[in-house]
């Protein structure tokens, strides 16, 4: 696989995220439904942003494993909230998620009137291989 990062200003590497990118050659593609703060045991968390934040990031990278697919091929990620100004004081641990993993994506955030149930936030995502 080649991945091609294009980003023609440089405003947005402080945000974690990339205006394109381009891949080519892929192996696979998967695509993932939103990954949110739901237990193993499908119960919807009615937890802080923080603590939903942490466990949404921890589904999508299960859900990414057991396909077989790296965090680090992830080329799309769209974020829903429910309050973006709930989300700003803990996007620090997002953007160390990203860097941990190596992640170059393309990235929309929009704020939603309201997801399932209690969740505060989702994370759906494009990964190749």
């Amino acid at each position: 696989m080649e991945k091609q990062v294009i980003n023609p200003w440089k405003w947005q590497d402080e945000r974690s995220y990339a205006q394109a990118v381009e891949v080519k050659n892929v192996e696979g593609t998967l695509y993932c439904s939103g990954q949110t703060a739901i237990s193993a045991d499908g119960i919807s968390s009615t937890e802080d942003m923080q603590t939903q934040l942490i466990l949404a990031l921890k589904n999508l990278e299960q859900v990414i494993h057991e396909a077989g697919y790296e965090c680090k091929g992830i080329v799309r990620l769209n974020i829903y909230t429910t309050s973006t100004a709930e989300l700003w004081p803990y996007f620090g641990i997002f953007q160390e998620w990203i860097a941990k993993h190596g992640i170059k994506q393309a990235l929309t955030l929009l704020e939603v009137k309201s997801l399932f149930e209690t969740l505060k936030v989702e994370l759906e995502a494009t990964v190749v291989k």
